[in-house]
């Protein structure tokens, strides 16, 4: 069926119909046929119109806003937002072959925590950015490693860029979960994002670069960067992300040759950049030669819409995206993957063949079959749920206290506390009462904001979730009534 706007619906798709009707509203966008102020039919309207369920137009209509497509107007409507349209790249492609030979032996892995302050034990852990790992091992996870152990190993070393094997079936999956147009050429396998973050600052920055950071961000992507001698610039975020409008202020007199940024759920505060914000960062990026680092960390995990578009579908030749399983199934994995142009590859695969240093192919040959069998998807989907019933409950336990933002998206929420909190001291507090917990000034560094606490709910068990949030609810009541006495 048909509506006035340029939108229909096809039953026999392999596709959500509420997906559907957003993306063809993001082509009416791109292409002109929807200009920004453009009023947008009620939900109900559209719904009656379409023959779908309300339920499917209210949907996509919730898609779209948290992309930054539309915005509401309180006792008015829906309208499109001013959002610019974005103009393809024009890509040269290389042909580099995904079965290029290698001669050079496998290194170890980087390492990395994912909070100042790793956790000794007996401590209850609210640590971000850490799944949740069950003490039995499931079918799929013994599925990949008997085939493994059923494979004979390799001839000689492996390619430098990974199994091509294996960048086929991610180039395939990052485009199918992420909206990557990508092939085998454009991925590299690494060994979780800090790695692949440093073999990028290794292979296209020099010593005195400025790369620029958000800030509170992720505090082992400043230390990757000064490890490699590079000018780390702070770049404030807000509510929605990076305040991209503050890089046009720092282009002279060095220059920036590099943003790291998170856009799908900035990290610590959970912001997602909005289309706007993404297409202006874009244009900034062409404008000034400078590389745009993606670091797509949790992106799996939405729990209001699906997840986001990555921002390195919009133009792989100014933006690399970096991709880890330490979100969707161990840390201890030490896998990843690197997505960006051919030239860049390149130069990633050559620098990596001097200095072996890429990961070993068991590992890789278990995420393959990991992939092959679907289990990824599996693990995605049912954490999901978990998490989102944890969040709910560790929103529910802590809202008394503070602003809770984050909560969208991830494995952590981050509760901002009133002005006059010292959250060093309330987690050093947490920690003797038995709570290992993040202080949100861990991760700021020149940008000064409000206290808070970054908080994780996916590592513990539901009982020591509990527990944790128990203990942290009798410190926050005691600050309180401290405040008011």
């Amino acid at each position: 069926m048909r509506t006035t706007l340029p939108l229909t619906v096809d039953r026999a798709a392999g596709l959500a119909l509420h997906l559907q009707l957003a993306e063809q509203v993001r082509a009416a966008v791109r292409d002109g046929r929807l200009q920004a102020g453009h009023r947008l039919p009620s939900t109900r309207d559209l719904a009656r119109e379409l023959g779908v369920s309300r339920a499917v137009a209210q949907a996509a209509y919730d898609q779209l806003h948290a992309e930054g497509w539309i915005v509401g107007r309180t006792g008015s409507g829906t309208y499109i937002a001013d959002v610019v349209p974005l103009t393809p790249p024009v890509r040269q492609r290389r042909s580099r072959t995904a079965d290029s030979s290698s001669n050079s032996p496998t290194a170890a892995a980087s390492t990395s925590s994912s909070w100042p302050g790793r956790t000794s034990k007996g401590l209850l852990t609210l640590r971000p950015g850490i799944p949740f790992i069950g003490t039995q091992a499931d079918a799929g996870w013994r599925r990949a490693w008997r085939e493994v152990s059923a494979q004979t190993p390799p001839q000689g070393y492996d390619d430098p860029a990974g199994l091509p094997e294996l960048r086929s079936a991610l180039a395939e999956h990052v485009g199918r979960v992420r909206g990557i147009a990508c092939g085998p050429e454009n991925l590299v396998i690494t060994n979780g994002t800090v790695h692949g973050f440093r073999l990028l600052l290794s292979t296209t920055l020099r010593p005195g670069d400025r790369l620029a950071v958000e800030d509170p961000g992720y505090p082992n992507a400043v230390k990757a960067a000064e490890a490699h001698h590079l000018k780390v610039v702070d770049v404030p975020v807000d509510a929605d992300g990076l305040c991209v409008d503050t890089l046009g202020g720092l282009e002279e007199p060095d220059g920036i040759a590099a943003v790291y940024v998170t856009p799908s759920h900035q990290y610590p505060l959970g912001g997602r950049l909005p289309v706007a914000r993404r297409n202006e960062l874009v244009r900034w990026a062409r404008r000034t030669g400078a590389t745009l680092i993606e670091d797509d960390y949790d992106s799996e995990f939405r729990y209001d819409v699906a997840p986001l578009p990555a921002l390195a579908q919009l133009d792989l030749d100014r933006v690399v995206h970096l991709g880890t399983l330490s979100k969707m199934i161990s840390p201890s994995l030490r896998l990843g993957w690197l997505v960006a142009s051919a030239p860049v590859v390149d130069r990633i695969a050559c620098h990596r063949e001097e200095a072996s240093d890429w990961p070993g192919w068991p590992m890789q040959a278990a995420l393959l079959a990991m992939l092959r069998d679907g289990y990824l998807d599996q693990v995605v989907r049912r954490n999901r749920r978990l998490y989102a019933e944890r969040r709910n409950h560790t929103c529910a336990q802590l809202a008394p206290y503070g602003r809770v933002v984050g909560q969208d998206a991830g494995l952590h929420i981050t509760l901002l506390l009133p002005d006059h909190v010292d959250d060093k001291a309330l987690a050093a507090k947490a920690r003797a009462a038995g709570v290992a917990i993040a202080p949100l000034a861990d991760y700021r560094r020149t940008v000064t904001g409000s206290p808070g606490l970054v908080i994780g709910y996916a590592t513990p068990t539901d009982e020591d979730l509990h527990k944790a949030l128990r203990i942290l609810v009798d410190l926050l009541e005691r600050e309180s009534k401290s405040t008011m006495a």
